[in-house]
C-alpha cells in the first residue's frame, strides 16, 4: 500500500523558508501549486524588510510571520513545530529561492515509501551535472566524509536543504534544541543518526543560484569552522530516546 493510498500525502506539508525574497517566492509557489503535489504549503517569513508576506499571502497560502529575522534554521524549526502541533504526517523543505525544483518532490516521496526511510535528503549530485565554486566543492565532499565517518553511509549532498520528514523525526527537531539553528547541514544528519532514524538520499533537480552567493569571499572559511563546532556540539549532546 503507497502512502497515497493510505491518505497520507493529504496530511503533508511543503515548509519554505523565506528572507527577503520578493524577486522569488511569487515563482516558487506558482511552481509548487502547478506541480499538483497534494500537500498543504507554508511560507516561514523570517522577519523579511520586503514585500515576501504580502506576495505569499496573495498567492493564497499560509503565512507565519516571525517579527524579525531569526535565521534559516529556526525559521525551518518554526515550521516544524507548525507542521507538529497542526498534526501533519510528512514535511518537505523547500528553499524559496527557486533553488529547488517542486517536480523533484514526489521522487522524495515515492523514496521514503520504497526504503521505509524516516528522512529523505534531495540530492543534486546522483544526476546530472550540478555546477559550484570550488570552495563549496570542496566543503561539500568534506562533509561527506565526515557523515561517512559517524554514520557509516554516504552522502553525495549532506548541505542539501530539499528534504522530507516524517512525522516522527519533525517532531522530534521542533523541540528545544533538537535541531542546531546554526547552519543545520551535515549535523542534523549526525543528530538524526544518533536517534536511530533511517536516512537516505534521493536523486533531485535544483537549479543553479543566481545573483550574489552566500559563499562568497571569507564566508566559505567561517562556515566549515562554524559547521565543525556544531557538529563536535551534536556529537557531545546525551543520545535521547526515540520519541
Amino acid at each position: 500500500m503507497t502512502l497515497k493510498d493510505r491518505g497520507i500525502l493529504k496530511s503533508c506539508l511543503i515548509v519554505i523558508p523565506a528572507y527577503n525574497e520578493e524577486e522569488h517566492i511569487a515563482d516558487v509557489l506558482r511552481e509548487v501549486m502547478s506541480s499538483n503535489i497534494p500537500a498543504d504549503i507554508v511560507v516561514v517569513n523570517d522577519g523579511s524588510a520586503d514585500r515576501t508576506s504580502a506576495i505569499s499571502k496573495q498567492a493564497g497560502v499560509m503565512v507565519l510571520d516571525l517579527p524579525y529575522n531569526i535565521g534559516y534554521g529556526g525559521a525551518i524549526q518554526t515550521g516544524f513545530r507548525f507542521a507538529a502541533e497542526s498534526g501533519y504526517e510528512l514535511v518537505v523543505t523547500l528553499d524559496g529561492d527557486g533553488q529547488h525544483s517542486p517536480s523533484s518532490v514526489n521522487n522524495l516521496l515515492e523514496t521514503m515509501e520504497r526504503e521505509k526511510a524516516d528522512v529523505v535528503i534531495g540530492s543534486r549530485f546522483i544526476e546530472g551535472t550540478y555546477r559550484m565554486g570550488i570552495f563549496r566543492k570542496t566543503g561539500v565532499r568534506l562533509f561527506s566524509r565526515i557523515a561517512f565517518f559517524f554514520t557509516g553511509t554516504k552522502f553525495s549532498d549532506p548541505t542539501s536543504g530539499f528534504q522530507l520528514f516524517s512525522r516522527k523525526v519533525f517532531s522530534y527537531l521542533s523541540e528545544g534544541d533538537n535541531y542546531p539553528l546554526d547552519y543545520p547541514d551535515v549535523n542534523i544528519i549526525i543528530a538524526i543518526h544518533k536517534m536511530r532514524f533511517k536516512v537516505v538520499e534521493a536523486p533531485v533537480r535544483m537549479k543553479e543560484k543566481k545573483g550574489k552567493s552566500m559563499h562568497r569571499g571569507l564566508r566559505p572559511v567561517i562556515y566549515v569552522i562554524r559547521m565543525f563546532l556544531s557538529i563536535i556540539v551534536v556529537l557531545l549532546r546525551k543520545e535521547k530516546k526515540q520519541p
